[in-house]
């Protein structure tokens, strides 16, 4: 094999497309990780006494009202408690996609490799969520419990199988080239 720079090129990590973390920009980790540390503080500041059930319900009753007329207070609280847990689904499924994008950029795995992406996806989301819920148990007007954390994880776990789902049906051809 000749020496020359053009096959050392030609050889070298960067020309053959593979990537090697010492070899990765700032800016490659900024992009795959900042979403995540987003996410993460999104949840650290809706885990505060200010977000409390006691807090968001005067609110979302005005807006929930200006959409849909007036609400009988009895009426009211299931409905608050239904936007609530909403919340915890929508916003951990959004997290679970954060956290899969950033793995699946860090370890450059193949497509066959989703579903190990996909699970170290869902135990970080898990953790989150578990530490989010134990921290609630320190608040005066907050309650911390495992089932919001089941409840996190489902979202993350269902918005993975969207993605999943669409990528199988939208996108074969990519994955298939990407296997």
């Amino acid at each position: 094999m000749s020496s020359s720079p053009r096959s050392a090129q030609l050889s070298s990590p960067q020309s053959t497309g593979l990537r090697t973390p010492s070899r990765r920009s700032a800016g490659f980790w900024i992009s795959a990780w900042l979403p995540v540390a987003i996410g993460i503080s999104v949840i650290v500041i809706e885990s505060t006494v200010w977000f409390g059930a006691d807090h968001t319900s005067g609110p979302l009753r005005a807006i929930v009202e200006a959409i849909f007329g007036p609400i009988s207070d009895a009426r009211w609280e299931p409905i608050h408690h239904y936007i609530r847990k909403s919340g915890h689904f929508v916003g951990y499924g959004l997290l679970g996609l954060m956290w899969l994008r950033a793995w699946w950029l860090t370890l450059a795995l193949r497509a066959s490799a989703f579903w190990k992406c996909a699970l170290l996806a869902l135990a970080s989301t898990a953790l989150v969520a578990s530490c989010d819920e134990w921290h609630q148990t320190f608040l005066p007007n907050r309650t911390g419990t495992p089932w919001d954390v089941l409840l996190d994880s489902c979202g993350a776990t269902v918005a993975m199988l969207l993605v999943f789902a669409y990528a199988r049906t939208f996108r074969a051809e990519q994955l298939k080239r990407a296997a």
